[in-house]
């Protein structure tokens, strides 16, 4: 199976790679729009600040690319959160994807850090993504800002507020945690993804 990650300015991207590997797939990292329309699917992950990564999407027109996937794609963590239509991190314009904003964590108890940083658990658990994932099952988040809950959630976590810990909506998934460092249950999260697009390239749904 193709699978393409989009290749941008952010860090964590090779993380996904070494776990896509131990999955047995070896990746396309890529920029170019043909080899990304091309792929069975597609990753689109990352770590960053909101307003320089959606500058470089734009300047490198990776925005039309992304908004135009029709093959399964999956965000993680800033990724998710550029495929949201606004962020307060530099009051940015992002992908619009999903119709909901990215807010800042305000704490409200001095125990409260930002980020929230650390192995927290999924609740509310609805989506094949999730297929095999037990209700409570432990992940790796790191993130300062966050997804209010919403129409496309499938997934949330309790820190300071309730929030989106996964959204999809059509061909669009997307994670706030990090699969790719979230042990078993982030491998299997990520073969669910890879499975169910295998079914898709294979016409099986």
């Amino acid at each position: 199976m193709n699978v393409a990650i989009i290749k941008y300015n952010a860090g964590n991207i090779y993380s996904v790679v070494h776990a896509l590997k131990r999955l047995g797939i070896e990746p396309d990292v890529t920029d170019n729009a043909n080899d990304i329309g091309k792929a069975d699917c597609v990753i689109f992950p990352g770590q960053g600040e909101a307003t320089k990564t959606m500058n470089y999407l734009r300047a490198n027109k990776l925005d039309k690319v992304i908004t135009n996937l029709r093959q399964p794609v999956l965000g993680i963590c800033i990724g998710m959160q550029l495929m949201c239509t606004y962020s307060e991190e530099g009051e940015t314009s992002c992908l619009g994807i999903f119709d909901t904003k990215v807010l800042h964590f305000t704490p409200e108890k001095q125990e409260q850090k930002i980020p929230h940083m650390g192995w927290d658990t999924l609740t509310n658990i609805s989506h094949p993504l999730f297929n095999g994932i037990d209700e409570g099952a432990f992940v790796y988040f790191i993130h300062s800002y966050f997804v209010p809950l919403n129409p496309f959630t499938i997934a949330t976590n309790d820190y300071i507020l309730p929030f989106s810990a996964a959204l999809a909506k059509d061909n669009f998934w997307a994670t706030q945690f990090h699969p790719e460092k979230s042990g078993i249950v982030g491998e299997r999260i990520l073969k669910n993804f890879l499975d169910y697009s295998q079914k898709c390239s294979n016409g099986h749904v």
